[in-house]
C-alpha cells in the first residue's frame, strides 16, 4: 500500500491554474501591464540612453574598440622589417586539436636546418581555442580582434600566414648584406601553397584581395 501511495505520489501533475476571468477593460489593463513590465529595460535605455551597453554595429565600425583578449583570426607576427621567428617545429601544428595548421617545411633551406615555407590555417574549421599560441615556444602566434571575415565562397578561408619562406628574423639579422638577405627569402602571398585556391585567384577577384588577409 506505501508502495502504491508513493508511486501515486510521483506521478501527481499540478494542474495549470487558468486565467482569472476579467472583463473586457481588465483584459486591455493585463495586456498593458504585461507589455510595460516586458519593456522594463528598453525604457530604462530610452529614459538614461547614457547607460546603454548595446554596440550599434556596424555604425559604428570607425570607433569601435573590442577587447584585446578577443579571439578572432590567427596571425604569424612579423617584426617591422617582415620577418617572423617560426621555426617551423610544426607544435601548434600537433597541438591543434581539429587539423586546421599545417605547417610546410621549406624544401631547400637556405642557411638554417629547418625553415618555414607555409603557415597555413583554416578558419572555417577553427575552434579559436588558443591553444596553438600559448605552446607555441617562440611567441610566434597571436590572436587578432579581426572577425569581419564573412566571404562568399569557402576556398578564401583557407590562408596562409607566412609572408615569405625562409629563416628566422634572428638568422636574417645576423646578415649584414642586403642584397645577400634578401636571396635567403622567397615572397609569399595570402592564398599561396596549399591552400584551397592553389597560388590562383577566383575569377572576378581584385587582385588586392591576396594581400587582404596577410
Amino acid at each position: 500500500m506505501d508502495d502504491d501511495r508513493l508511486t501515486a505520489k510521483n506521478n501527481y501533475v499540478k494542474p495549470v491554474q487558468a486565467l482569472p476571468i476579467r472583463g473586457f477593460f481588465g483584459r486591455i489593463a493585463y495586456g498593458l501591464g504585461s507589455l510595460l513590465k516586458g519593456m522594463r529595460v528598453t525604457m530604462h535605455y530610452f529614459i538614461h540612453p547614457s547607460t546603454v551597453v548595446t554596440q550599434q554595429y556596424p555604425e559604428n565600425r570607425e570607433t569601435l574598440v573590442l577587447s584585446p583578449r578577443i579571439r578572432s583570426q590567427l596571425s604569424l607576427i612579423h617584426d617591422e622589417s617582415g620577418y617572423h621567428k617560426c621555426t617551423a617545429c610544426h607544435i601548434c601544428e600537433q597541438a591543434c586539436p581539429n587539423a586546421s595548421i599545417h605547417v610546410v617545411d621549406r624544401p631547400e633551406p637556405a642557411i638554417s636546418k629547418k625553415e618555414l615555407d607555409f603557415f597555413i590555417w583554416r578558419l572555417d574549421s577553427c575552434t579559436f581555442c588558443n591553444l596553438c599560441v600559448m605552446v607555441c615556444p617562440f611567441q610566434c602566434l597571436e590572436m587578432k580582434p579581426t572577425f569581419e571575415s564573412s566571404v562568399y565562397d569557402q576556398r578564401l578561408l583557407a590562408y596562409n600566414l607566412t609572408k615569405y619562406a625562409g629563416p628566422t628574423s634572428t638568422v636574417l639579422a645576423k646578415q649584414t648584406d642586403d642584397e645577400a638577405r634578401k636571396n635567403m627569402i622567397e615572397p609569399r602571398q595570402v592564398y599561396d601553397g596549399p591552400t584551397e585556391l592553389g597560388g590562383f585567384i577566383l575569377a572576378g577577384m581584385p587582385e588586392s584581395t591576396r594581400e587582404k588577409k596577410s
